[in-house]
């Protein structure tokens, strides 16, 4: 395998991923939350992620059957992530307002 170096971040094995259970507000830090109580939401789906991202223009792609580990349920509602290009093929940002998967959660909630 090529180290990550020489991959392109336009590789869709190179997007970000995000999981619903980063952005509920039901969940603990330690069941996987990783935003602010304030900017998560209520039960989220990776449907809903994804429609989300691709409204603001961003390069999502869903993986319906993945889970999360920390996610005990195994209920369908709780299934998928979806992969989210952050940059190019050069490198540079998709979108200026989005450099990292940091502000991309963080706005994604609100």
């Amino acid at each position: 395998m090529a180290c990550a170096a020489a991959r392109s971040p336009a590789d869709q094995d190179r997007f970000i991923c995000i999981y619903p259970a980063y952005l509920n507000n039901k969940k603990t830090i330690a069941e996987g939350r990783r935003i602010p109580i304030s900017k998560a939401v209520e039960n989220p789906t990776a449907t809903e992620i994804q429609d989300v991202c691709s409204a603001v223009g961003l390069n999502v792609f869903l993986e319906k059957n993945k889970m999360y580990s920390r996610e005990w349920n195994r209920d369908v509602q709780y299934r998928g992530r979806v992969r989210v290009q952050l940059k190019q093929e050069d490198g540079s940002l998709c979108l200026v307002q989005f450099p990292s998967r940091c502000t991309l959660s963080l706005t994604s909630g609100s």
